[in-house]
């Protein structure tokens, strides 16, 4: 049975975040307070060249890995834009009704709504009282 793309995900990010701890440990050379100083440095701004090398390199293999066991899996991974877009269907179209849903429009209405060319209706009267001190 194919596994769904999401159980796929979900290993390849475990892996993925394995293989990070392991290379911080590695680059920590087994030294624990520089291992502890890597970690602590690291936060929701840290930019991927901030990263220690190991680190970098094993994110790196974690992404080919994570697209070629996509590819394997049997699904698609192309950037957005690189896909074209389908075709159109050609030939006739069939025959439907013209100018919407409501049918064709008035004649001297605006296109898009817009506002009538005269109100509908008088005015609301306005209420009466003392006038208002501004």
């Amino acid at each position: 049975m194919k596994n769904s793309a999401t159980d796929i995900m979900q290993e390849i990010l475990f892996s993925a975040v394995m293989d990070a701890v392991a290379a911080l440990k590695t680059a920590s050379k087994g030294m624990p307070n520089s291992l502890l100083r890597d970690i602590n440095a690291m936060g929701p701004n840290t930019a991927f060249a901030d990263l220690p090398k190991e680190v970098q390199t094993a994110i790196a293999a974690s992404v080919r890995g994570a697209f070629n066991r996509m590819l394997k899996e049997g699904y698609s991974v192309t950037p957005t834009g690189s896909a074209p877009p389908p075709p159109r269907p050609s030939g006739p179209r069939p025959d439907a009704p013209r100018g919407g849903p409501r049918g064709a429009p008035r004649p001297g209405s605006r296109p898009g709504g817009g506002r009538p060319d005269r109100p509908r209706g008088p005015r609301p009267e306005r209420p009466k009282g003392p006038p208002r001190e501004s």
